[in-house]
């Protein structure tokens, strides 16, 4: 017989492992070899139940899951891979970035940094040089990142964004770029530029738009311009309504945005919109990558995204979607696996989009759970008693523990660390401090 079907009739024996390609992360329990991973790899290989490289990591705090996630982007940089942390929200990564020779970038209140989530961004490169056809192109493809983000930071603060309002937006922002005017060069546009805007409509806009007067245009747009001014003056001004100042080296190994002194205000709502603006920024620096050019993306703490409503869920679902386009490596981070369903109530349009977010990765990393977790595990993600019992029994018995779901094979898989990365990745300092 074959070594596929000698397995099946000798189940003491474990089955072929995935190929030896990508990062070593430890070893498989069950055979005893290697386990090695390579989201990009296996999409590539047939033999692989993989057709997208997104990668989901759940586990309880405490369980290793940073440290998985360090050691991957480290391991990931001897084949070409560079990160960007959009959002490290507690610092947890500034220790790999300084041994990497990297500092982060720090935004919050009192801190000179600023991201401006509407920058044209790479596209804007040798603007004049282009023709017609390709200058078409790129505005409406920075536009519709645009849309995105004014749609999900719209949406968090509970205003709806019909397509009237997306109407107006739309010309809002072609206006202020000067593409309506044939400008041989775009304007930086900005969220209070867009506010000012709303606030002071021109004729033209009034009109393109439909509306009967400018009385008319100010009663419908009221809730639009007010969140939108939220924003420009509440929690996160002079952080996102300015130019940035921030210039990412793509040639560094990582990148990493610093969210520690917005946390630290306690404001999970502005933290999280902080977030969206973010991952908006970081999607408009990519849009011009070279083929060939490896990116890890992380999302770490998603849910906080997640739960401002459906707006943030699409945005979120529109990353992990592009993936394969993009070329990049989407890594997303939950405590468990029903974090993305606190998105809305139970039953509404949020959840059920989120809910769906599981299916868009075809990696799905499990570390240790709670055993009230176990419905989960198997209502969610389709495990098996024998699986949810490796989770949350196994899995919790020891750090770096985790079952490895690849498409549709399960792999038992114990992480290992180098000395050096055990020091890397030691996120107790605060917890040890006060013994």
């Amino acid at each position: 017989m074959t070594s596929e079907q000698t397995p099946v009739l000798w189940p003491l024996i474990a089955g072929d492992g995935l190929p030896p390609t990508g990062a070593p992360m430890g070893y498989n329990v069950l055979s005893g070899g290697g386990f090695y991973c390579d989201p990009m790899g296996w999409v590539l290989d047939d033999a692989v139940p993989v057709t997208n490289p997104n990668v989901f990591i759940f586990g309880k705090p405490g369980r290793g899951k940073s440290a998985l996630v360090k050691a991957f982007l480290l391991r990931m940089i001897r084949f070409g891979y560079r990160s960007l942390v959009l959002g490290d929200v507690k610092d947890e990564y500034e220790d790999i970035c300084l041994a990497l020779g990297v500092t982060p970038y720090r935004i919050g209140p009192g801190l000179p940094g600023r991201i401006n989530p509407l920058d044209v961004g790479p596209l804007a490169v040798d603007w004049e040089a282009q023709d017609r056809a390709e200058l078409h192109r790129r505005i409406q493809v920075i536009t519709s990142r645009w849309l995105t983000l004014v749609r999900g930071l719209v949406g968090s603060q509970g205003v709806p964004f019909t397509p009237t309002e997306e109407r107006v937006i739309h010309q809002v922002l072609q206006d202020l770029t000067g593409w309506t005017r044939a400008q041989t060069r775009l304007r930086d546009v900005t969220v209070p530029l867009v506010w000012a805007a709303l606030d002071e409509p021109t004729d033209d806009l009034v009109r393109g738009c439909r509306y009967d007067s400018r009385r008319h245009f100010y009663d419908s747009t009221r809730p639009l311009r007010d969140a939108l001014g939220a924003l420009c003056e509440g929690s996160l001004k002079a952080m996102f309504d300015t130019e940035s100042t921030y210039r990412p080296n793509w040639r560094a190994p990582i990148q990493s945005l610093s969210l520690r002194a917005l946390r630290e205000q306690g404001n999970e709502a502005a933290l999280a919109i902080a977030l969206m603006c973010l991952s908006s920024w970081g999607q408009g620096a990519r849009e011009l990558a070279a083929p060939g050019d490896r990116r890890i993306v992380l999302r770490d703490e998603a849910w906080m995204q997640t739960r401002l409503g459906i707006e943030a869920v699409k945005t979120l679902d529109a990353n992990l979607r592009l993936s394969r386009t993009d070329g990049d490596i989407q890594l997303v981070t939950y405590h468990k696996p029903s974090d993305p369903l606190s998105a809305g109530d139970e039953g509404s349009q949020a959840v059920q989009i989120a809910k769906d977010l599981l299916n868009l990765a075809d990696i799905r990393i499990l570390m240790g759970q709670d055993a009230k977790v176990a419905d989960e595990l198997g209502g969610l993600l389709g495990l098996t008693p024998m699986q949810q019992q490796i989770v949350t029994g196994w899995a919790m018995q020891e750090k770096g523990r985790a079952l490895w779901m690849v498409g549709d094979q399960r792999y038992k898989v114990q992480t290992l660390l180098t000395p050096l990365e055990q020091q890397l990745t030691y996120t107790n300092e605060a917890i040890a401090a006060a013994l």
